[in-house]
């Protein structure tokens, strides 16, 4: 009888799941970019672009007539994600340039060679990332996560923000996360070493793009160059990989996770949006304004971890 009761209750909640499963996707796939607006001669640069979002971000502002190049740290990879592009949008502009975020030589020889090389950069998007990866350091001895997700595109941005003004006008796009509501900046170990979770480290990255947009925006003020963050939502992609937890729940809701390409509208947005011109140092999400966590709002912390920031990276930036 009990074995009875389980199977009519598992056929009634599948049958539920399948009458809903258009309404779920609906709700879950979230904002949708509306803006027509065309990139046509605009040079745009998008880091860790060879999968997920980044390559549909790619894909759009490709559409959009944009000279795209993909930043990855694997060369190859990112040169099957230029092709599959180039198949996707006809006549796109699209090359691969190698870029490790996790290590500083490279990104300031990647910077010097752009720089000698790309005479504008109208649009910026800092979309790499790693999540909730075992404990490991970048070849400076940063932690891995808060290396690469924080301060490798901390670095890049202050090595290319004189071409970002020179292009003005120009944005700058971060991809920050919601996990930044449970981040906390750890001032007195920012490397975690004296201890380490995998989950509140990475919130801990995703907090510090908030923090950094929210700085830099008001440093950028009369440049005529913007800066915002996103959220692009739970998304399908490899970036669970190091978790066996995440990748479990994430097969299990599947359907309650957004598509690379639905994750990659708000970037898409903040990239193009025609009413975002003047709007700097803010967050969205699905397409619209976001709430920010106390601690991502804190004037305190911003400021001292903006200095500490410079610091690591033996930098000077007024």
């Amino acid at each position: 009888m009990v074995l009875v009761f389980i199977c009519i209750s598992f056929g009634v909640i599948g049958l539920l799941m399948m009458l809903l499963f258009p309404h779920i996707r609906k709700y879950s796939a979230g904002g949708v970019c509306r803006s027509k607006a065309r990139l046509d001669g605009k040079t745009v640069l998008i880091t860790g672009a060879n999968t997920g979002i980044g390559k549909e971000t790619a894909v759009d502002l490709a559409s959009r007539g944009a000279r795209v190049i993909l930043a990855c740290r694997d060369v190859e990879k990112g040169e099957i994600a230029a092709t599959e592009i180039r198949t996707r949008v006809g006549g796109a502009k699209v090359e691969v340039r190698e870029l490790d975020l996790a290590d500083t030589s490279s990104i300031r020889a990647f910077a010097q060679k752009f720089l000698r090389e790309v005479n504008h950069l109208h649009i910026l998007i800092n979309n790499a990332g790693v999540m909730m990866c075992p404990y490991m350091k970048t070849a400076d001895g940063f932690e891995m996560q808060l290396g690469v997700n924080h301060l490798g595109h901390f670095l890049l941005t202050y090595l290319l923000i004189g071409l970002l003004k020179r292009s003005a006008p120009s944005r700058i796009v971060v991809v920050s996360s919601l996990a930044h509501y449970f981040g906390w900046i750890r001032l007195h170990d920012l490397m975690s070493q004296g201890s380490y979770n995998s989950g509140l480290a990475y919130c801990q990255s995703k907090l510090a793009n908030i923090l950094f947009t929210r700085e830099l925006g008001p440093r950028l003020q009369g440049s005529k160059v913007t800066v915002n963050s996103v959220h692009p939502g739970s998304v399908r992609s490899e970036l669970v990989r190091h978790s066996t937890v995440m990748s479990l729940l994430f097969t299990f809701f599947g359907m309650f996770l957004k598509t690379p390409q639905e994750g990659a509208q708000t970037s898409i947005y903040c990239a193009v949006a025609e009413e975002l011109d003047s709007i700097s140092g803010k967050h969205f999400s699905d397409c619209t304004p976001a709430f920010v966590a106390p601690q991502g709002r804190s004037e305190d912390t911003k400021r001292k971890l903006w200095d500490i920031s410079c610091d690591l990276l033996g930098i000077e930036w007024d």
